[in-house]
């Protein structure tokens, strides 16, 4: 897995503070409520609500 297990279990969503998983290929993290995808760069997430892709 690109971003560790312990960092998952305490990232939120910066939009909506939801939770957030990782998408099936782990190239990104994604908002379900948001319908947002966060990537993931050299394994750091990218949290940056005007960087992310609509689903």
């Amino acid at each position: 897995m690109a971003v560790k297990k312990e960092l998952l279990e305490i990232l939120r969503c910066p939009k909506c503070k939801g939770p957030i998983h990782p998408n099936p290929d782990e190239t990104g993290l994604i908002c379900e409520q948001c319908r947002l995808m966060y990537d993931i760069r050299e394994d750091i997430p990218i949290m940056l609500i005007e960087e992310a892709k609509p689903l």
